[in-house]
């Protein structure tokens, strides 16, 4: 009987909104728009019977999930489901188009050198290295048969890859947005994807 996880990207921020990095040092809360996000997630998926939630450390994954912790499901939180750390650049505004050392970093990963980082800040290399124990207890609870699993994300993006053996400098190619969802399915030995970024639950009416 094949095990499904749900992978969860949290909800909006208001860093988000504002296209400033928060990575794993900068613990901010969910906006109003976030916690709407949160809410029709739980209207979904709120009757599921998960046996376990995990979360990163951070504040907003934790608000993400809250209804469902409400509900007492056993709750762990792992520091390596934290967010990549930005370094120096974590609380500024980044994008691709105003950010030169930004944009040399990402095409350095998309051309494999996935050891290249932000000044100060980790690795998508060293971000794989700290999610590899909470994948070998993830394999190894097979008692845990549904799980909910909210991360970040690049977080996210590193562990499909991890999920999935696709090599790091592949990770643009899973998209996400503000609590979206990824939903897995584990035989024992191959993870597979079974719905793909999906926000179907955010198009609900109310």
């Amino acid at each position: 009987m094949p095990r499904t996880i749900f992978l969860l990207r949290h909800g909006q921020t208001d860093f988000n909104v504002r296209g400033i990095v928060q990575g794993s040092g900068v613990d901010s809360s969910l906006n109003d728009t976030g916690r709407q996000q949160a809410a029709r997630f739980f209207a979904a998926y709120g009757h599921v019977p998960f046996d376990k939630v995990y979360t990163s450390t951070l504040r907003r994954t934790h608000e993400s999930v809250q209804q469902f912790l409400d509900l007492g499901l056993p709750h762990e939180a792992h520091a390596g489901l934290n967010e990549i750390s930005w370094g120096m650049r974590e609380g500024t505004r980044i994008t691709m188009e105003e950010d030169e050392e930004y944009r040399r970093v990402l095409a350095s990963w998309n051309a494999g050198d996935t050891h290249a980082r932000l000044l100060g800040g980790e690795s998508p290399e060293e971000v794989a290295a700290r999610q590899r124990p909470f994948i070998e207890l993830l394999r190894a609870r097979d008692d845990e048969r549904t799980i909910l699993v909210c991360l970040h994300g690049r977080a996210l993006r590193v562990l499909l890859c991890q999920l999935l053996n696709y090599p790091l400098s592949c990770m643009e190619g899973f998209e996400h947005s503000n609590l979206c969802l990824y939903k897995m399915e584990y035989t024992g030995s191959v993870f597979t994807v079974k719905n793909f970024l999906d926000v179907s639950h955010l198009q609900v009416a109310g």
